[in-house]
Order: structure tokens, then sequence, then C-alpha cells
């Protein structure tokens, strides 16, 4: 009896087996499902790649790179302008986030579906993101999560240095081109073209090489300080430099409709009037102009710059700040006088305008200038960013010919960037005219001859250029060059009296809650446990 029992109940095991899998899935449901189509996450994917770095820049590294300050004395307001950092507090790790959290699984998921499905345009896309966003993390945080990375059941994760993670960048980059260069059997244009498809380029994998060639040139750019960057590094950057973005309109931007409260650029002044944007226009600790940038557009770049000009040479002082007084940095400016804050000095000139805008109190909006308003495109990197990259290699390799065309190219680049991107006002500034450009290019703000030619005017062009939107660039830049006044002329120089630990800042905190409570162990192998870590040189700008 016992033997018909047991065959009987083989016999129905056999039966059920076809759908046995659908009858125990009790976790599967098409409404919510598991696993999420490529082509469902690469929209909120893009979003995060201007949400998380826009976050950080203008809280905190954007107050270290002198972009922008603010105006409260308060302590508390100061300490980012100090190169200190807040404690017990996730300001500064919002890249951490972005990695890690806001595209994290999504991305990681994103590949896995379209590599196991052959959607290999989805493939490339996401693998040149997930290269993006790994060297941006490493460049802010120094030391950080990558192979334990999305390692299930784990509390703790190994930390690897730099060096690890710019090989696996370049991997990834590799995998990324790899996949752009072999079409998926199944068509994808028409979904990627679409409202809800790939929101930077449309699907064009030319154009999304570019972006990685980009990528690859800015990492060998960092190197600068190497002791083979002049007989191997250098050439790579011109290289890649090279195969990357032919002129502006190829810049990698991320694209916002306006059509509502929220599908509008962060960095304009709808989302800078919300009470949940963390970044008041009323608020007096962040997006002032400051004397850096005021400086370097007033004649500071080989001269003196002028203190509170009402005009300049440069046509992108009228373009990229706004003069006169506001009440309490908000509402339409009144004057012609360009003012701006110390960093680090607070500024009893409460009045200096917030450059993200405000919102209408009873007056009409005051939409910020520039990339500053709520339909500007958010751009990513720019033609203009590589020719100064590329003109600080071949510098540095002592081709001064090649440095001295990519110098003026990357001028005249970032005078048609703000042509292509930065009149979104509802009436827009005017364009910068060939006039204005070429008696630019003819003054003594501008090296005539590839002889004259410094690393000061390259690196000074090159802030102006990434101003208010590549700030982590920037903070690069300023690493490489150990804060040089000699280089950047116009950056206020600290004395260690007005640094929070005596010394400039070199990387960012991990996030205090995911790391310091989980993690602390891993961290101490670095010096993360120490109230000093900040102020450790990261690996890319050593010897």
């Amino acid at each position: 009896m016992r033997k018909v029992y047991i065959t009987l109940t083989a016999v129905m095991v056999f039966l059920i087996a076809p759908g046995c899998k659908k009858y125990l899935d009790i976790n599967s449901n098409p409404v919510t499902p598991q696993i999420v189509k490529a082509e469902l996450l690469l929209p909120p994917i893009q979003f995060q790649m201007h949400d998380d770095i826009w976050q950080d820049q203008r809280t905190t590294i954007s107050k270290v790179t002198q972009n922008f300050a603010g105006v409260s004395t308060a302590d508390a307001a100061l300490l980012w302008e100090k190169h200190g950092y807040t404690y017990n507090s996730d300001a500064g790790g919002v890249a951490w986030r972005m990695c890690y959290f806001d595209m994290g699984l999504n991305l990681e998921n994103m590949i896995k579906d379209a590599v196991a499905n052959q959607k290999n345009e989805y493939a490339g896309i996401g693998y040149a993101i997930k290269a993006w966003t790994y060297q941006i993390t490493t460049d802010q945080y120094g030391p950080i999560i990558l192979d334990d990375a999305f390692k299930n059941n784990q509390l703790s994760f190994r930390f690897q240095d730099q060096p690890d993670v710019y090989a696996k960048v370049r991997e990834w980059c590799a995998l990324a081109l790899k996949y752009m260069n072999t079409p998926s059997p199944i068509s994808y244009s028409a979904t990627l073209q679409g409202a809800s498809g790939d929101g930077i380029y449309k699907g064009d994998m030319t154009k999304w090489k570019k972006f990685v060639y980009g990528v690859l040139a800015t990492q060998y750019g960092h190197l600068v300080n190497k002791a083979e960057f002049k007989t191997k590094y250098a050439d790579s950057v011109i290289k890649y430099v090279d195969l990357s973005f032919a002129n502006e309109t190829e810049d990698p931007t991320v694209f916002f409709q306006s059509s509502g409260t929220t599908d509008v650029n962060l960095a304009g002044p709808t989302n800078a009037g919300s009470s949940t944007s963390g970044v008041l226009n009323t608020s007096t600790y962040y997006c002032r102009q400051t004397t850096a940038i005021l400086g370097l557009l007033t004649g500071g770049v080989r001269g003196t710059p002028t203190p509170s000009p009402t005009t300049s040479l440069d046509p992108r002082l009228s373009r990229y700040l706004t003069p006169g007084t506001s009440t309490s940095g908000t509402g339409n400016p009144t004057g012609t006088t360009y003012i701006a804050v110390t960093p680090t000095k607070g500024s009893t000139l409460t009045t200096v305008p917030n450059v993200l805008g405000s919102l209408p109190t009873g007056s009409t909006l005051f939409n910020g200038r520039y990339i500053f308003t709520d339909r500007a495109r958010w751009p990513i990197m720019t033609y203009a960013q590589m020719q100064f990259i590329k003109s600080e290699a071949a510098f540095k390799k002592g081709d001064a010919t090649t440095a001295y065309t990519a110098y003026i190219n990357g001028i005249k680049a970032s005078m048609d960037f703000y042509n292509q991107y930065g009149r979104t006002q509802s009436i827009p500034d005017p364009a910068i005219a060939a006039t204005e450009i070429n008696a630019y290019l003819a003054s003594s703000e501008v090296a005539q001859t590839a002889a004259s030619l410094t690393i000061a005017d390259i690196m000074q062009q090159k802030y102006i250029a990434q101003w208010g939107w590549g700030s982590i660039e920037t903070w690069c830049d300023l690493r490489k060059y150990h804060y040089d006044p000699a280089v950047f002329r116009t950056y206020y120089p600290l004395a260690a009296a007005d640094l929070q630990y005596g010394k400039y800042k070199y990387r960012c905190r991990p996030r205090f809650n995911s790391e310091f409570v989980w993690n602390a162990a891993e961290l101490t192998k670095f010096g993360g446990d120490l109230p000093t870590y900040e102020t450790q040189e990261t690996w890319f700008s050593q010897q």
C-alpha cells in the first residue's frame, strides 16, 4: 500500500510540475513586477544625474570651490566654506546616495535586463552612466565601495581606493563601447526616442560613445601629478578629447519640459522657492555669487579685478551674474552694480542676489540668469570643458601649439554654450555676439600667443566655463594644484585660522547613516574615523 501511495504522489508532482512555478511564485504580480524592464528604468536614472549632483553642488561642494557662498555669519552656515563639515549630517553625501541608492540597484537591474535580453543600446548606456557615476563618486570621496557593492546579506562592505576604482571605470567604459557598437536584434529606436525614453541623446549611439570618451578624457586629465603623465596619460587625454564632442550641440544635458512644478530644472526659481527644496532662495546660507567668479569676469584672469563693477569686457559677466541688490537676496534686483560675497566672511550685504532667482511675492517672477531657470537644460559634460582638459594635457606635455588652440577653442565654446543653453528666461538675455567674443579674445585677459600661455590661463578659463554646474570637476582641478593662488588667482585664500581643521579639504565623508553606523571598522582603515579625514589628500592628486 505504501508503494502505491508513493507512486501516486510522484505522478501528482509530475502532473502539476508545469504549473508549479506559477502556483508557488506568490511574489509575482503583473501590477507590481519584480523585474523591471530597462526601458522603464532609464528616465529616472538620468534624472538623478542632475538631481543628486546638483544637491551636493548647491549646498556643499560649490562652497568649497567658491562658486557660491552664503551671506550668513553663523558658524553652521560657514562650515563648508571653511572646508569643514557638519557633524552627524549627510550634507555632502548626496553623490554617495546617487551611486548606491538613487541609481543603485535600478542601474544594476537596467544593465542586467539589457544584457540578458540583448537590449544592447540600453546595456551600453547603462555601463556608460555607471562609469560616469563611479568616477564622480570616487573623485568626491576617495575610497568607495566597489566590488562589494550590492552583495546580498551583508552589513559591512569592503572599501577600495582610487586606483582600483579608476581601473574599473575604464573597464565599464570598454563594455559600454562594446554594446554600443553592437545593434540589438530588435530595434529600440522608437522607445529611446520617445517622451519616456533617452532624455539625453534619444538613443544616438554615436553621441553616447562620445560621452564615454569624455569620461575617459576626464579621468586621465586628473592624473597630471603622476610621473607617467607627460609620457603616457597626456596622449590619452588628447586622444579621448578628440574622440568626444565636436561642438556644444553634442553636450550631454538633462532636459526638462517645465510643464509643471515637478518637471523643472532643480536649479531654477520654482524649486529654489519651494519649502521642501532644502535651499530656499530666501536662505542666507546658499547660492550667492562670490568674489571668485566676479573677479574672473572683471579682469582677474590676467590682471586686477574691478571691485563692484558696472560692466566688463568679458560678455559672460552680464549673462552669468545678476547686478543690483534685492531685499534679503530675493525679488527683482534693482541697480547696475555687481556685488558679491567674500567666502568664509559672510556679509552685511544680505542683498547680494541669489543666482537661482526667486518666486513672485506680489511681484514678477525673478528668473535666475544663465542655466538657473526652470527650463534650462542641465549639463553633465561640455565641449568647452573637454577643450580645456586637452589644453592642460598638451601644456603639461610641452606641446604649446596644441595647448593654445584648445585654450582658444574652449573660451569660444564657453560663450557658445551660453548661446545654446543659457537663454531660457521668458525674456532671454541677448546672445553673445561675435563682436563681443572677438573683443574679449583680443583683450589683455586672454593670452595672445602660445608662448605666453600659462597654466593659470587655462585653469581659470576652465573655472569660468564650469561655474555653477561643474563644481566637482572644478574641485578636482583645485586639488590637483593644491589650491595654488598662482593658478587660481581670484580663489579667496584661506589662512589656517579660516579653516575648520587648519587645512584645505580633499575629500568628503561617506554618508553618515549608511557607513558610520554599519561600516565603521572598514572606514577606520582609511582614517575615516578621524575628524581630519576630509583633509587627507586623495590618490589622484598625489605625485
